[in-house]
């Protein structure tokens, strides 16, 4: 037997829970990837039509594993194009970005599963979060017959691109798109203002931020931090880890202009 079949097979590869408080907010999320890119996706049910915010790493086919998803031939707003968060992209008929990541939506860095595959910085990243079991980035195989060494990031085209100051409108929400560069150039939230709610991709989450990916620039971040600081929110979903409220938003922009503003 190789050493790609040695992990367990996976019962269920996605896991999935409400927002608290909002039963039209799904969190989808990969619990056998290794934590580097363990990324959230989000489903946001509308009066009038459905949004998935970001597409996880794309090991499974999520039309597959989640029908119920694309019931309604939602729309895929990317945060950003970093391979953790857009996986699926090419199972959604209508893909949006920030124009300036369609290129690198298209054309994704070289990504493997295998930490060895990977440059000395990404591996120190990886074993900072956790261990990586049998060299592997995730702990599980989706199918008896997957082959973790023939993953790569997905490609896909988008069909429309987005810039700060527009809005997305299912119905009976308006969420205004933020523009949030830092942590890549064209990284994005979407925030609803009515209900308090910001969905942040990557630009912060509860846990350690990366400003020093190809494509990263500090004095950018620190420009956003200063702007997620004065938000007047009830709660942040973010593209890691889970969700958060204005207080802990605050000190997280706070830790990291403290260390970098």
């Amino acid at each position: 037997m190789s050493d790609e079949a040695s992990p367990p097979v996976a019962a269920r590869w996605f896991a999935t829970r409400s927002a608290d408080h909002d039963a039209d907010i799904t969190r989808i999320w990969e619990p056998h990837v290794h934590r580097l890119l363990r990324a959230n996706f989000w489903h946001v049910r509308g009066s009038e039509r459905d949004l998935v915010i970001d597409a996880g790493l794309g090991v499974r086919t999520a039309r597959e594993a989640l029908p119920w998803m694309f019931e309604r031939a939602p729309l895929l707003v990317l945060t950003h194009a970093h391979c953790d968060h857009t996986g699926a992209a090419p199972e959604f008929e209508q893909r949006t970005i920030h124009e300036s990541e369609a290129e690198a939506l298209a054309e994704p860095d070289p990504w493997s599963l295998r930490l060895e595959a990977l440059d000395e910085d990404v591996r120190a990243a990886a074993l900072a979060l956790g261990p990586v079991r049998g060299g592997l980035l995730i702990d599980a195989l989706p199918s008896p017959s997957y082959a973790p060494g023939g993953w790569r990031p997905s490609r896909a085209s988008a069909t429309a691109s987005v810039r700060g100051g527009e809005t997305i409108d299912l119905g009976d929400r308006r969420l205004s798109v933020l523009h949030l560069p830092g942590h890549s150039p064209g990284s994005i939230g979407l925030l609803d203002e009515r209900h308090g709610v910001l969905f942040s991709g990557d630009a912060i989450y509860d846990g350690t931020l990366l400003d020093a990916l190809p494509g990263s620039d500090v004095a950018a971040y620190v420009s956003t931090m200063r702007t997620l600081r004065e938000l007047e929110i009830v709660v942040v979903h973010a593209g890691h880890n889970d969700s958060f409220g204005p207080g802990r938003l605050r000190s997280l922009c706070d830790a990291y202009l403290g260390r970098r503003g």
